[in-house]
């Protein structure tokens, strides 16, 4: 029997639960008087815990489905300088409503002239397809704060803040990096092909993730840069589906499958939770939009 010690004890809705460190380093979690293992270690059957897992410390789990359909805990919090560097800065400068509450102003975005130290014209110029990126962070007649505050205003109309929608992107990051710590990656095939996807709030979600060769340059003057895509998506229950049916009943088949695959699936990249949470961007309609509808959906944080 390995020995374990007590890191931490806090109470949490009224059920005490344990973070357990082994003498081999592993870690363990304990929920509801039951133990279990962190992530490498896995499990043929669905461990019984919330996913996501927040507990009182600031320390965060998601259960995570692998290739060979067994399941992980995985430790989805930042542990490195450089993760919380990325996943706690937001633009306290040009947007200090947002970063104090998560949601922009309306006021401090009608008069923002610069993001950055970049202008406005310079940044949808950048923005542009064909510029920065081939496919582009905006359409070609869309601007950077017409995206914005569109934006701004579906994010409160859905009750929610930019950085809780950033936060599930932010799990899928760490996930992915603890994996490349482990060399679980398939760098012959630059795929992250050990985890297939994961739990968010009862909701099974698909995640595939691949490596490039990197250099993709932000829009705007703050150093981020992209090497990784990912798609994460889910497949609608039924009562979602009858709903949206009986809701869209004027579309045609096709126009329905359109909406199901806009509301259901995202291709993003690492660099979209920062832009979230440092500046409430999803970028443009592009195939790369990171739809803030769609992210409350996937991860379950609202339902239709």
């Amino acid at each position: 029997m390995q020995t374990r010690k007590c890191l931490y004890l806090l109470p949490l809705c009224g059920v005490f639960w344990v973070i357990l460190g082994a003498s081999s380093g592993a870690e363990s979690l304990q929920w509801k008087n039951k133990s279990y293992d962190l992530y490498p270690a896995v499990y043929d059957h669905l461990p019984e815990l919330p996913s996501p897992l927040a507990t009182g410390d600031g320390k965060e789990f998601v259960i995570a489905l692998t290739n060979k359909n067994q399941y992980a805990i995985y430790p989805v919090h930042w542990q490195k300088d450089e993760q919380q560097k990325q996943q706690t800065v937001s633009d306290t400068a040009d947007f200090p409503t947002l970063a104090r509450t998560g949601n922009h102003s309306k006021a401090e975005l009608r008069y923002i002239k610069t993001i950055t130290g970049r202008p406005l014209d310079e940044i949808t110029r950048l923005a542009r397809p064909g510029q920065l990126s081939t496919s582009g962070f905006l359409g070609a007649n869309e601007d950077i704060m017409s995206i914005l505050k569109a934006d701004n205003y579906i994010v409160r109309k859905l009750g929610i803040s930019h950085f809780e929608l950033a936060k599930p992107l932010f799990h899928v990051l760490n996930m992915m990096d603890i994996d490349l710590d482990l060399n679980h990656w398939n760098m012959a095939h630059h795929a992250w092909e050990h985890v297939v996807g994961l739990y968010s709030h009862g909701n099974r979600v698909r995640v595939e993730a691949h490596d490039t060769k990197g250099g993709q340059q932000s829009i705007f003057n703050d150093g981020i840069e992209g090497a990784f895509w990912i798609i994460i998506e889910r497949k609608l229950d039924q009562r979602e589906e009858r709903y949206l049916r009986k809701k869209y009943s004027s579309l045609t088949q096709e126009q329905f499958i359109t909406l199901q695959k806009k509301l259901s699936s995202v291709m993003t990249s690492e660099m979209e939770p920062q832009y979230i949470m440092r500046y409430g961007f999803y970028e443009g309609h592009t195939d790369w939009r990171t739809d803030p509808i769609a992210l409350t959906f996937i991860f379950g944080l609202k339902s239709v």
